[in-house]
């Protein structure tokens, strides 16, 4: 994967975390139905894992040593 391959990824799983984020505050404080809450509490979660472990693979993958 290339340095900007890397870099896009960890744009995204940033993104995630903060989509999720965003997602668990409504789900906790906005949302009265709770069907609804859990869907969007779901959803924020495997946001959270996926940004996780996307941005864990980033950090432990190394540089690329390409330029």
């Amino acid at each position: 994967m290339s340095s900007m391959d890397k870099m896009w990824v960890s744009f995204a799983s940033m993104g995630f975390m903060m989509i999720s984020m965003g997602l668990i505050y409504f789900s906790r404080n906005k949302i009265n139905n709770r069907v609804f809450k859990f869907i969007f509490a779901l959803v924020a979660y495997v946001l959270l894992i996926v940004g996780f472990l996307s941005m864990v693979y980033i950090v432990f993958s190394g540089p690329t040593g390409r330029s």
